[in-house]
């Protein structure tokens, strides 16, 4: 019986060490199991279901909210003295984002159009559409700006011009006419007799040419023979590189087109995108690691270095004329209106630029832009995209209505796009990327555990049989050789 126990406890060894081996061997297969399925759900392609609805409609609900900065001294404005604004808002619009006429390529690379409407949401806004705001009039001061190089003459004629359409240097309009549109005799006239002079045919306003348009002809990877660059663009509207900048490097067209990037990120990473709307490449850098709802993320910020000038950041010398750092000169494309793009309220910008305006205070948490992104799968779980719309403005000699405005960059609106993974995509992320490998990591340690455990207990069952047997062999020995002698 003691035999048959010795043999009954190797076998238990034997099984011991075959299931530390195999927990052993969960250790370095398991995260290669998990590596290789991301990779089939990362790339573009309709057979997988999930990602690629997901990449295709955008099913995350995405949110704009914009702040006016209402201007409460216009009048002493035009006497020279400093601006004084209060922000109003936030207006809340719902933005559906949808991809259409998507096709594939046969060089691993897929091209569409992607789609944007807006729906006011008057329960998550501070106010409605129909509140009235005054800001400066883009339509005069921008202009006379852009035209004060003109001989006197003109300036003077198109000064004339706009006291004819009643046009004045300060606007005080409601919100949704300031955002959508709004009738004026001036952009009728300049549309029928300068086509072209106006970024839209239509009514007049910040955001006309944003609803119901499309960002652009984007044609990006797919992943399929390399997944490092997937959702990367190799094209926008059939360009490789833009032309409205001054050098090779600000005219590139790098990163992805900012919804997802390529998967297995680390801390080193960063993660570039092409905006179309702020007409450049941006990189955001990695700030810390967190956690949301359990998963892990990195988020990543704007480096100050963003929008510096060419005197603070060389690099960015291809993006001048410049101002003070913090400013982005869009006028290239923008119809060269003297518009600029910053952080709100100024945030991460030379101070000085605070010292112009009166009302504003910049905060990291209010008006810092972030992306949240999955590091293993490139996927972003909460994004917060803030951005502030700037019109340099000057006293014009000719052009009356710019009265003795002092020189300053003016905050007009700033908004936030923003939008976070949450329900039933939130909780298939937190199985597949939390739940899964937390069980599989379980499993590794939990046969190795098993294992030793089996060994420890049948190498001791096999020691005392091995005991038991040599002592009842003993035992008897000396009665056998008494009876032999």
């Amino acid at each position: 019986m003691a035999v048959n126990k010795a043999k009954v406890a190797i076998g238990f060894i034997v099984a011991g060490v075959l299931t530390v081996f195999f927990g052993t061997a969960l250790t370095f297969v398991g995260p290669i199991i998990i590596d290789d399925q991301i990779v089939k759900n990362t790339v573009i392609d309709p057979k997988n279901e999930m990602s690629y609805t997901m990449w295709k409609d955008v099913p995350v609900p995405f949110y704009m909210s914009v702040y006016f900065f209402h201007v409460l001294n216009p009048k002493e404005i035009l006497n020279g003295e400093k601006p004084m604004v209060e922000q109003k808002g936030p207006y809340v619009y719902r933005k559906r984002i949808q991809k259409d006429n998507i096709t594939f390529h046969p060089n691993n690379t897929v091209s569409y159009r992607e789609y944007r409407r807006y729906y006011f949401e008057p329960s998550m806004s501070a106010g409605n559409e129909s509140d009235v705001v005054t800001i400066p009039n883009m339509l005069v001061l921008g202009a006379a700006v852009m035209m004060e190089n003109l001989p006197f003459a003109v300036r003077l004629m198109i000064s004339a011009t706009f006291k004819t359409f009643k046009e004045g240097p300060f606007l005080t309009k409601t919100v949704g006419e300031l955002m959508w549109g709004y009738d004026s005799g001036l952009v009728d006239f300049l549309n029928k007799y300068l086509p072209g002079m106006l970024p839209s045919s239509g009514k007049f306003g910040l955001f006309a040419e944003f609803n119901n348009s499309n960002t652009g002809l984007f044609t990006i990877f797919t992943g399929q023979d390399d997944i490092r660059n997937v959702h990367k663009v190799d094209s926008w509207n059939g360009l490789t590189q833009l032309n409205y900048w001054r050098t090779p490097q600000c005219n590139m067209i790098n990163g992805t087109a900012g919804q997802m990037w390529p998967p297995f990120m680390t801390k080193e990473s960063t993660l570039p995108f092409y905006s179309p709307d702020a007409c450049r490449s941006m990189e955001l850098v990695y700030q810390r690691p967190g956690k949301l709802k359990g998963i892990p993320l990195y988020r990543f910020v704007a480096p100050k270095t963003l929008f510096a000038n060419g005197t603070d950041y060389a690099p960015n010398e291809g993006f001048c004329p410049c101002r003070q750092s913090g400013l982005l000169n869009v006028s290239s494309c923008r119809h060269n209106s003297p518009v600029f793009i910053s952080h709100p309220h100024f945030f991460n910008a030379d101070p000085v630029l605070l010292d112009y305006v009166q009302g504003l205070n910049p905060t990291e948490d209010e008006h810092g832009l972030f992306i949240d992104i999955h590091p293993q799968t490139g996927v972003p779980l909460n994004v917060s995209i803030r951005l502030q719309l700037n019109l340099y403005m000057k006293r014009v000699s000719g052009i009356t209505e710019t009265g003795k405005i002092s020189e300053v960059v003016m905050p007009m609106i700033w908004f936030e796009e923003s939008g976070y993974i949450d329900g039933p995509i939130l909780n298939t992320f937190h199985t597949n990327l939390v739940i899964l490998p937390a069980v599989m990591e379980f499993m590794q340690y939990g046969f190795i555990t098993l294992g030793l455990a089996t060994i420890i207990i049948a190498a001791l069952v096999y020691h005392r049989a091995k005991n038991s047997s040599n002592s009842t062999v003993l035992h008897k020995l000396p009665a056998v050789t008494e009876f032999t002698v």
